[in-house]
């Protein structure tokens, strides 16, 4: 391994135990409103409201489909090939890295919009199928460390050897 090969290995480890951190912390969050939520149960007040009900079901929705093209929009492969041609394995990293932590932020935003309409409502469902929503788009942004040094030996650019 030249010196070079060796930086891309360490900022792979590191960068993407930073990434599984976060999107594992998000998760626990997630599962945190839950359970406040199922704690908080006796002591809301329930308030039956159509349009807060439609509203964060739409929300949600977008959310939870957004992240899907955002991550696919992300990791195209044509996307992936000019930043490692342009930027090589250190770019492709924090592309990686950074829309990891995009989509996880999306699926904890998920988790919260429920647990803010089971605050308005009083209604705790909206915070369960919003977590389980929200753990569905974590799980689907978790990465995995074989992936990512694969995309990394797939589409960054060689340094020339003489």
């Amino acid at each position: 391994m030249d010196p070079t090969s060796e930086n891309i290995a360490a900022e792979l480890a590191r960068r993407h135990r930073a990434a599984s951190r976060t999107v594992l912390g998000l998760i626990v969050a997630a599962l945190l409103l839950s359970v406040v939520a199922f704690l908080s149960k006796n002591f809301l007040t329930q308030r039956n409201n159509p349009s807060v009900d439609i509203g964060v079901r739409i929300t949600i929705l977008i959310l939870g489909l957004g992240s899907i093209a955002w991550r696919r929009t992300k990791f195209s492969s044509m996307r992936l090939q000019d930043i490692g041609a342009l930027q090589g394995g250190l770019g492709l990293l924090l592309t990686l890295e950074n829309t990891t932590v995009q989509i996880g932020f999306l699926g904890a935003g998920i988790a919260l919009i429920g647990f803010v309409a089971t605050l308005m409502t009083g209604n705790d469902l909206y915070t369960y199928w919003a977590a389980a929503i929200s753990l569905v788009v974590l799980v689907y942004c978790y990465p995995t460390k074989s992936s990512w040094s694969r995309t990394v030996e797939r589409f960054s650019e060689t340094p020339p050897s003489n």
